[in-house]
């Protein structure tokens, strides 16, 4: 089963600095019917004007991936932890038994990002964060981890949560498969351009929600950076 959710059927809030659509119910939007998928429970496409951001917030009890799409972003806990992730590359906030954080853009040029939060395995751990690059150049082809909590992803940032997120950057015309356990599921998300997923189209931020499939296979109509989470 594939679900398209066109990126126009997203719930959407505008705040000036911050042009934020919800993949799943978020702060004042609610959708019933997209509360998650399987454990992912936030998928949030945000465009944050040049110097703004989030001020300091806590957070408890979930696994927060932010991949940037533009730009960079810069981040500060209360933990004494400072980064500034750039675009292609991630960062992971474990919130475990509470952290406050800010992320701002400090570039001259709008930041674009994915956050993504997925329920961690057990709530109570200690907080933690941390980023990686990962060159575009250097991906080579198909599917790479970058960030997982699953056994034998040692090279990825590890989350603590039964999920898996991979990106792909694929040429127009070129195809590469991704393979999903029995009874897992996936939600994936074309960052740029325009692909199709075992025939199904989508274009740019769009959703595509996957259950009982066990291969995806991802052909890509235009130059596409894809965006995909392995989930429980």
């Amino acid at each position: 089963m594939l679900q398209l959710r066109p990126f126009k059927s997203l719930g959407a809030a505008h705040h000036g600095w911050l042009d934020a659509h919800h993949h799943f119910s978020f702060a004042e939007y609610h959708d019933p019917q997209r509360m998650n998928w399987g454990n992912l429970r936030v998928w949030n496409d945000d465009v944050i004007a040049p110097g703004t951001g989030f001020p300091k917030h806590p957070h408890r009890d979930m696994e927060i991936i932010t991949y940037v799409r533009e730009g960079a972003i810069s981040h500060e806990d209360n933990l004494g932890n400072k980064g500034r992730t750039e675009a292609g590359d991630v960062q992971v906030m474990s919130a475990g038994t509470g952290i406050a954080h800010s992320e701002y853009n400090l570039e001259s040029t709008p930041t674009k990002i994915f956050q993504i939060w997925v329920i961690p395995n057990e709530a109570g751990s200690a907080p933690s964060w941390g980023a990686k690059p990962f060159p575009k150049g250097e991906r080579g082809e198909g599917f790479v981890t970058l960030a997982s909590g699953k056994s034998g992803d040692d090279q990825s940032l590890r989350i603590r949560a039964d999920a898996r997120l991979v990106a792909a950057n694929l040429k127009a015309g070129e195809t590469t498969e991704y393979h999903l356990d029995s009874g897992r599921r996936a939600y994936l998300v074309p960052a740029t351009g325009l692909i199709e997923v075992n025939g199904l189209r989508a274009e740019a931020r769009d959703g595509i929600a996957v259950a009982d499939e066990q291969v995806l296979r991802v052909t890509a109509v235009q130059d596409s950076e894809i965006i995909l989470v392995d989930l429980a």
